[in-house]
């Protein structure tokens, strides 16, 4: 296989992992995938680097000395959508969870072969691209309304942030109102490689539409199915 050359309008990575060598194979490999890639040791470093670029995805390692990966990923996502694949060597799916829920948008436990780490980087930059699709109109949850076009949510007037993963779903959700869709068919279609990670962008933008995310009007639960997003008729 042929390298490729990154070029200036390639997607640039920030690698945060205290593991040395792993770091270089990660950069070497990911540069000859066609992406621009830089590295750091440890949280202070990416904030440094994270500074003066703009980076297009992050992979974080878990457990690093000083701030850890999951708690680097909980402050960028304070104040940025950007993308966050987290990598753990924990095998405790609760450790797991609990990234997603500060934020993460994906995890890959090690070891894990470089090919898979391609394939989930460049599944969570699609789903952070806008979709280029006709207008269509605005669908309406009660004081929540998203715009399809523009794939913004806003809440009483007010602009809600979406992570890239929540925007995706949501996207999903609203060109198929109405339409009931299993946890499997949601992870095939949106990259996803576990079923409860599916739950947890739900339980995410439950919280950022519903009066009442423990009682859903809008994105409801399907038993035995899946979900379904079941806006205003008026939307």
């Amino acid at each position: 296989m042929i390298p490729v050359k990154p070029s200036l309008s390639d997607p640039h990575l920030l690698v945060v992992d205290d593991d040395e060598r792993l770091r270089a194979l990660l950069t070497r490999y990911l540069s000859g995938n066609g992406f621009r890639v830089s590295a750091a040791a440890h949280a202070g470093d990416a904030r440094s680097l994270m500074k003066s670029i703009a980076f297009d995805c992050l992979i974080l390692d878990v457990m690093m000395p000083g701030e850890s990966g999951l708690e680097l990923a909980k402050a960028i996502r304070g104040q940025s959508q950007v993308p966050i694949l987290m990598l753990t060597a924990r095998g405790d799916a609760a450790d797991r969870i609990a990234g997603l829920e500060l934020g993460a948008d994906d995890y890959l436990p090690k070891p894990f072969e470089p090919r898979e780490l391609l394939l989930r980087i460049n599944a969570l930059l699609r789903r952070a691209t806008p979709v280029q699709e006709s207008a269509s109109k605005p669908v309406r949850m009660g004081d929540a309304v998203y715009d399809p076009a523009a794939s913004r949510l806003t809440r009483g007037g007010k602009p809600v942030k979406l992570t890239s993963s929540e925007a995706a779903l949501l996207q999903l959700f609203a060109a198929n109102a109405g339409h009931s869709f299993s946890r499997s068919d949601l992870c095939a279609r949106l990259g996803v490689a576990l079923e409860r990670s599916i739950d947890v962008q739900v339980t995410r933008l439950r919280r950022k539409i519903e009066e009442d995310p423990k009682l859903p009007l809008y994105l409801q639960t399907v038993r035995g199915v899946g979900y379904v997003l079941v806006p205003d008729r008026n939307g």
